[in-house]
């Protein structure tokens, strides 16, 4: 066991366990400048996955911010291999996820102070939050929210997915360094909401990891960097 997750691969030090209550994004943050790349916090619940990993990125800010997008498609790895693969998982853009039509939670990132796009930062933060049970929560009083538990994710743990994901995630990135951001985006676009863009050719740009939208004459852009406030 690594601090209470199933094992984890020797690249993942040091692992933070916090307590229920805990902030896992801002628990990585403090620790990113002197602990560096592997640091993954994560949050001891079972009702809520939470958990935010350090990286050490050697591109620019502008071309390293699609590591969102690859932590959005680690999480959906992780819950096709963990949960009922009937049950469908989506994106709004950029970082919002919906089970079955419900939102269950979101990804994050953060970036130093200061940092410019077109500077390399010491550090990026990718971190995920998303309701796996609610004791106090009624099924269907909210139909715009959802837990995973309530969508057939019953035979998996907070702990199990928090695992899951930084497993993927890092197994995302290797595949961005070996074959560039197309495979990455590929996962990601796959889960994308289909409603944007409908009927139109939806890429990411790889120096920025903006949506970019055509079809029909037009060109549409949606800004990654404007829509996730870092």
């Amino acid at each position: 066991m690594s601090e209470g997750l199933p094992d984890l691969p020797s690249v993942f030090t040091p692992i933070i366990a916090l307590r229920e209550g805990g902030d896992a994004m801002a628990r990585a943050v403090a620790e990113a400048p002197a602990q560096g790349a592997g640091t993954l916090a994560w949050v001891r619940s079972w009702a809520r996955i939470e958990a935010a990993v350090v990286l050490e990125p050697e591109q620019t800010l502008a071309a390293a911010r699609p590591a969102l997008l690859a932590a959005l498609a680690a999480f959906a790895d992780a819950a096709g291999a963990l949960g009922p693969p009937e049950v469908p998982l989506t994106f709004d853009w950029p970082a919002t996820i919906r089970v079955n039509g419900g939102v269950v939670g979101l990804a994050r990132l953060a970036v130093p102070p200061g940092c410019t796009e077109d500077a390399v930062p010491d550090w990026l933060v990718v971190g995920i939050e998303v309701a796996f049970a609610a004791p106090d929560h009624e099924p269907g009083r909210d139909p715009g929210r959802t837990t995973l538990f309530e969508e057939g994710y019953t035979d998996t743990t907070p702990a199990e997915m928090t695992a899951a994901w930084a497993r993927h995630l890092m197994a995302n990135l290797a595949d961005w360094q070996a074959a560039g951001l197309r495979v990455v985006a590929e996962r990601y676009l796959a889960r994308l909401d289909p409603t944007i863009g409908a009927g139109a050719r939806r890429g990411i740009d790889p120096a920025t990891g903006d949506l970019v939208v055509e079809g029909a004459g037009a060109r549409d852009r949606h800004t990654l960097a404007e829509a996730v406030p870092t």
